[in-house]
C-alpha cells in the first residue's frame, strides 16, 4: 500500500488540515476497489460531469445523495434469479457505493442514466457575497463584483 507522509507538510503550513486529512483518507477507503469505472470532466470553468459505468443497473437501483461536501452514489442490485442457469457470469451484478468528496459551493445540478452510463452535472456557485468587489478609490459608485480578475489585470 502507497502511503504518503505529509508531516513535513504540516509542519510547515497552517490551515491546510481538511485538505491533508481528505487525501490521508482517500489513500485508505480506495485501496484498489475501481468498481465501477468513471470518469471526472470539467465542462467549463465552474462546471464538472462525473459518468460511472453502471450498466445492467435501472434508475431504481440507484440511490445519489449530496450533502454538505460529499456526494454518496449506490448501487443496490437485485439478487439473481435462482431459476437462470449461467454459463459464463461476466457482467459485474455487485452491490457498490462510490463516495466524491465535493469543493465548497459545489452543488449537483442534475443526474441522467443513458445507455449504461449514469452521468451527473455539478456546477459551483460562490456566493455573491464571497465573491471579490472592485473598489473605486475616492467614488461613490458602489462596489461593483469582478467577474474575471485576469481580464482586468491585463486591461491596465
Amino acid at each position: 500500500m502507497n502511503r504518503f507522509d505529509f508531516t513535513p507538510y504540516r509542519r510547515t503550513t497552517v490551515g491546510f488540515d481538511r485538505l491533508f486529512d481528505l487525501l490521508e483518507r482517500q489513500a485508505r477507503l480506495n485501496g484498489g476497489d475501481n468498481y465501477p469505472p468513471f470518469n471526472i470532466e470539467r465542462q467549463g470553468e465552474d462546471a464538472y460531469r462525473i459518468t460511472l459505468a453502471v450498466a445492467g443497473f435501472k434508475p431504481g437501483e440507484l440511490d445519489i445523495v449530496a450533502q454538505q461536501n460529499l456526494l454518496t452514489i449506490k448501487g443496490a442490485k437485485a439478487e439473481v434469479e435462482d431459476s437462470k442457469s449461467f454459463v459464463h457470469l461476466g457482467i459485474a451484478n455487485r452491490n457498490f457505493e462510490r463516495r466524491f468528496e465535493l469543493a465548497d459551493f459545489v452543488r449537483v445540478e442534475k443526474a441522467d442514466l443513458a445507455d449504461g452510463l449514469l452521468t451527473i452535472d455539478l456546477v459551483r456557485e460562490v456566493p455573491e457575497a464571497m465573491k471579490p468587489k472592485k473598489i473605486v478609490v475616492g467614488g461613490d459608485a458602489p462596489l461593483a463584483v469582478v467577474e474575471n480578475q485576469a481580464k482586468e489585470d491585463q486591461a491596465a
